[in-house]
């Protein structure tokens, strides 16, 4: 059963021209430096510096995976594009109230 999870994966890269161990270990890879990045911009925003430079990298590791499939991947259907950009919108989303929560009780306590 696994090796055939494995073939069916693996048939996808194949269908979209992506390596699915890449985009895996893109995706994986990128969450210290993504939750390194989040950390930098909250401690420069308690401190009251600039974000502009932690902010821009913690987008680019949050959507780095996808930026490889974009890049290399061929064939995507529409329905993948529609999917990721409500993921990564949702994501934003989410990571922008919980960081500006942590500034916040930063600043209170």
């Amino acid at each position: 059963m696994l090796s055939d999870i494995n073939l069916w994966f693996l048939s996808l890269g194949t269908d979209y021209g992506v390596n699915p161990y890449i985009f895996g270990g893109i995706y994986v890879g990128a969450i210290p430096f993504f939750l390194a990045s989040i950390a930098w911009l909250v401690k420069r925003a308690r401190a009251g510096q600039s974000t502009v430079v932690p902010t821009m990298l913690a987008g680019f590791f949050f959507v780095s995976a996808y930026l490889y499939l974009a890049i290399v991947g061929e064939n995507i259907p529409v329905w993948v594009w529609i999917f990721l950009v409500a993921l990564v919108a949702y994501g934003a989303w989410s990571t922008i109230r919980d960081t500006r929560r942590k500034i916040a009780a930063s600043d209170e306590g």
